[in-house]
């Protein structure tokens, strides 16, 4: 049984596709340190909690000498706040990837997994975007993605180290079987969002932006069901095992709907009205976002099963209505 660390396994996409490693017969050890994750979304029993900016606590991880590739989802992940404290985004999300790759080395554990983002992309030039455009992120966010893919070029030059970097925007939905779903402090992304209106968890769902230039002047989005990412993440893993080729990969489905559109699917799969207030456009915001998916279906023989977005949004309503 091959073993696999996933750091940030007990966040939202790490903790899905945990679940994904063991059903395809992976040993899974999670090494989390809770801040944003959740302790109950860790599947098995491998729960390692610690800190990747502790480099003596990576290091104890490795120990065993019996870990054949790691799973990089740990990072911080709001835009909006990476704008307003970006010293705490480069801090945290450099070093402590940083921290992981030279462990690695040092244990001799050469295969890499990074959960990147179609940030690294900034505006793109044509949609959808396919992986040899230009990385410009505008976001501090994005350039420390964009900053750890370069690094792991570098690694993967100097030292051997191969690596799938996997772009992708927009995760939503939750696990079909009900086990896992989508559970921030604080809350960002819009499908949640827009339930967390319906529950009466929120007065109302801002709106940011609505004069972008799209059909109804709301920004258009790529939308990716967890399970369908998760299950790229081990197809790519296993790639990787079994080439030691190292690629940048998008993970799309070439189809965006913008946030009006959203707010209407949800209102009519959940029957309720969603309160909506306009706000402005957040800094960094572009209007269109879509990531080409072909180079995945190509190389990894990947292929959605859930994202269709009536089948996003209906997962996540049936997770949140399971919560207080």
């Amino acid at each position: 049984m091959t073993k696999v660390l996933v750091t940030g396994g007990a966040g939202y996409i790490g903790s899905h596709t945990t679940k994904e490693l063991l059903k395809q017969g992976f040993e899974v050890v999670v090494f989390d340190n809770l801040s944003s994750g959740n302790k109950e979304f860790v599947l098995g029993r491998g729960l390692i909690v610690g800190d990747l900016m502790d480099k003596a606590a990576v290091r104890n991880v490795f120990k065993s000498g019996d870990i054949a590739a790691v799973l990089h989802f740990a990072s911080l992940i709001q835009v909006g706040e990476s704008y307003v404290d970006p010293r705490k985004y480069y801090a945290q999300n450099l070093i402590s990837s940083l921290n992981l790759l030279d462990v690695m080395l040092e244990a001799g554990v050469k295969s890499f997994i990074f959960s990147s983002s179609a940030a690294v992309y900034g505006t793109p030039r044509q949609i959808p975007i396919p992986e040899e455009h230009p990385l410009l992120p505008m976001n501090p966010y994005g350039q420390t993605k964009f900053f750890v893919e370069k690094i792991l070029q570098d690694y993967d030059r100097a030292y051997g180290l191969k690596f799938i970097s996997l772009r992708y925007f927009n995760a939503a939905g939750a696990d079909p079987d009900g086990t896992l779903g989508e559970m921030h402090n604080p809350e960002t992304h819009l499908i949640p969002n827009i339930l967390l209106t319906i529950r009466g968890k929120k007065e109302y769902l801002e709106i940011y932006g609505t004069d972008f230039p799209t059909p109804d002047g709301t920004a258009i989005r790529d939308y990716i069901h967890v399970t369908d990412l998760a299950a790229a993440h081990v197809l790519a893993l296993q790639r990787l095992l079994a080439s030691s080729m190292s690629e940048s990969i998008n993970l799309g489905t070439n189809k965006g709907y913008s946030v009006r559109e959203i707010i209407a699917k949800a209102e009519e799969i959940t029957g309720k009205k969603v309160p909506t207030e306009q706000k402005t456009r957040r800094e960094g915001d572009v209007p269109v976002l879509l990531a080409s998916k072909e180079k995945a279906e190509r190389l990894l023989g990947w292929k959605l099963r859930y994202s269709k977005i009536e089948t996003i949004i209906d997962t996540a309503w049936k997770w949140h209505t399971k919560l207080n």
